[in-house]
């Protein structure tokens, strides 16, 4: 078993102290995923347009992995305070176009890693023979 680090500049660079992601036995393992954009590194305004930048930035991730976000498995969202989960599921939907859905936790925490942050999406996703065979890190 082989664990294979993911990292792609069309995200933001992640801290010393862990990877945006791992690929394992065909699975990729992302971490939490803000709402920050990777050029600027300034968080997105609303929670809405947090979960949009977040769902953007996993799929940055994915798509360097050899995947896409309609192989996306699994999904938890982090909130700061429920009172977002309407603004989330909006950017949700129109991010998720297509059946099946992932399936998908949603929680409220104490405090999101950075300040400000009310949205945090970490992901899991397989890697399909078709995406393997367009994968960019093997």
């Amino acid at each position: 078993m082989s664990r294979v680090p993911i990292l792609t500049r069309e995200a933001p660079a992640p801290s010393p102290h862990l990877s945006q992601a791992i690929v394992c036995n065909g699975m990729v393992y992302c971490s939490g995923a803000l709402g920050i954009h990777p050029v600027t590194r300034k968080l997105a305004g609303s929670a809405y347009e947090q979960t949009k930048q977040a769902l953007n930035n996993l799929s940055a991730i994915l798509k360097q992995a050899g995947t896409a976000t309609d192989e996306i498995v699994k999904a938890t969202i982090f909130l700061s305070s429920m009172e977002h989960y309407g603004e989330v599921n909006k950017a949700y939907l129109e991010f998720f176009t297509v059946d099946p859905k992932p399936s998908r936790t949603c929680v409220a925490v104490l405090q999101l890693p950075l300040q400000g942050a009310n949205v945090e999406i970490e992901a899991i996703a397989s890697i399909s023979q078709a995406s393997r065979q367009r994968s960019s890190y093997i």
